[in-house]
């Protein structure tokens, strides 16, 4: 049985401000559980229903593991229909480090967007995302179940991007900015940091100063701009495929 306190706890994460401060975040799911016990993550807490424990089982572990009703786990979840299996996972201890292949994220504010962006990095065997300190949360239930479980296997980091970008000035920068040169006019890359903007406001221009080189996905049709994460994809496809 799950108390009130315990609830009132696990609810808590679902805002930045406690997953900060407990250092604790939720993982949701059959499937993002079964990624994260195949990751380095460290779980505190698991929470699963019968059904979930007799299919999987889980012969050696260092957590707590919580039988609950279905119920127990509607109470505790935050999807439209609860699914089986909820586990309370501790932040990892992501720090900035020599990458000479990475994406950087200026003010990235949706969760979808950004989740997307980790499963298209992993996808690409992109090690590190930066983002800059007012980006979506990577640990954000929705940002989680939007990268399908490459959030376990990407190296987040938040931090400075103009400072980054000074500390590295041998590493080639390119910007996804309207203006820049077309994509499909630059040669294959082993190294280099993508840079992608905020969704209505771009790269801010003292980023953009600093970058090499800005690019651009030339359009053939009518619309006005791309989502941020189908021009990562397609500015990833293109130079490093």
């Amino acid at each position: 049985m799950i108390t009130k306190a315990q609830v009132k706890h696990i609810q808590s994460l679902d805002d930045k401000k406690y997953r900060s401060t407990h250092q604790l975040f939720v993982v949701e799911g059959t499937k993002m559980v079964n990624e994260l016990l195949n990751s380095k993550f460290k779980i505190k807490t698991l929470y699963a229903v019968s059904d979930w424990l007799n299919t999987n089982q889980i012969d050696s572990h260092d957590f707590e593991i919580v039988e609950v009703e279905d119920f127990e786990l509607a109470r505790i979840s935050s999807l439209k229909t609860p699914n089986q299996v909820l586990a309370i996972v501790h932040l990892p201890n992501n720090s900035t480090q020599s990458t000479r292949l990475a994406i950087l994220l200026d003010g990235l504010q949706d969760p979808g967007n950004l989740g997307s962006i980790i499963r298209i990095a992993d996808w690409y065997h992109i090690s590190t995302i930066y983002c800059s300190e007012n980006c979506a949360d990577a640990y954000n239930s929705k940002v989680i179940q939007a990268s399908m479980g490459s959030v376990f296997r990407i190296n987040i980091v938040k931090c400075d991007l103009l400072s980054l970008l000074e500390t590295y000035p041998d590493i080639p920068s390119y910007a996804c900015v309207l203006d820049g040169k077309d994509i499909n006019s630059f040669p294959k890359i082993q190294e280099g940091f993508i840079i992608i903007g905020n969704e209505s406001k771009g790269i801010q221009d003292s980023i953009i100063s600093r970058v090499k080189h800005k690019v651009t996905i030339l359009p053939k049709g009518g619309a006005e701009s791309l989502n941020a994460a189908v021009a990562t994809g397609i500015i990833c496809h293109c130079m490093l495929s």
